[in-house]
This record gives structure tokens, sequence and C-alpha cells, in this order.
């Protein structure tokens, strides 16, 4: 019996992490209609996620801290493969990158974006804060003068040094090929 409350419970939290990813728009907005009426300060962020590393974690738990909810907006796999991140990206398929953001407590939503651009998930969203990497100057963010322009904030967070996917890739790469 003891084994059956164990299953039923990780499933339970299985479905509690596969509702934080959101595939129906009508579902965010009116998720984020609520937050909003319960003046729940909102902050997105987006990207590839393609494979999670200390850097991401770090980064997205300080974008959570600016705020009261955090929404994740990741690119598809169509999407990255525009990016000109590289002939083999993404490495993870989309739903895994999903599934493994929504798996951080501090995430709150994670939503695909087919285009290059999350810019129309932010104007749908319309959040109080618009984070990204340190890499981006603040006028270059995608979104920024539409957060702006609705009274919100734009922030950079700085990365945390020496950790990307891309070094990770190549660290692989060297480490195959030297045997």
């Amino acid at each position: 019996m003891a084994y059956l409350c164990k299953v039923k419970t990780s499933f339970c939290k299985h479905q509690f992490i596969e509702s934080k990813i959101i595939n129906d728009l009508d579902v965010l907005d009116k998720t984020i209609y609520r937050w909003k009426f319960k003046d729940q300060k909102i902050v997105f962020t987006n990207g590839c996620f393609d494979i999670m590393h200390k850097g991401h974690v770090t980064y997205l738990n300080q974008a959570a801290n600016l705020g009261d909810k955090l929404i994740v907006g990741i690119n598809s796999d169509a999407s990255v493969k525009t990016l000109n991140k590289g002939p083999l990206r993404p490495i993870q398929d989309e739903n895994s990158r999903a599934l493994i953001l929504a798996a951080l407590h501090y995430v709150d939503l994670v939503v695909r974006f087919n285009t290059p651009t999350p810019l129309a998930l932010i104007e749908r969203i319309i959040p109080h804060v618009l984070v990204k990497g340190g890499d981006w100057k603040e006028d270059e963010i995608v979104g920024s003068q539409v957060v702006k322009a609705k009274g919100g904030t734009v922030r950079c967070i700085d990365f945390l040094e020496g950790y990307s996917t891309t070094s990770i890739e190549n660290k692989i790469r060297t480490q195959s090929k030297n045997g």
C-alpha cells in the first residue's frame, strides 16, 4: 500500500510540473489576469535553455527574485534552428526543455514560442519586469519598449562566468575527440 501512495504522490507531482507548461493561450491569459488582479508582480524571461547548467539555474533564480511570478518563454525547436546556434541545436527537444524548466520550484509558467523572438508573447503578457542576460543592452532587448511603455522595468542579469551551453557543447566535442 505504501508503494501505491509513493507512486500516486510521484504522479501527482509530475502532473503539477506539467501543469506549469502552457500550451493554450486562453489559459495563459486567464492566469495572467488572475495574477495581475491579485497585484502579483510578473517577471518574464526567455531563451533556448538547451542544456540546463549552473548558469541557467542562477540566472533564473535571480530573475524570480525580481517579482512574485516568473514566466519563462522558450524557443520551440523550429525557432532555435533560426538562431544560428549550430546545426545540432537544439540538443534537447522543446518538450524536454519545457519539463526541466517547469520542474524548478521558482518557475511558475513555461510558454513555448515558435517565432525567432518572443515579442508577441511579451505583448500578450505585459510583464512588470522583463529580464535578459548581461550580454544584452537594455535598449536591444526584444519587448523592452513595450514593457517600459506600460510602466514596467527591464533588467539585465550578469552571466555566471564560465557557464554556457556552447562551452559545454565544445567541451563534450573536445573530450570525445581526445577519447
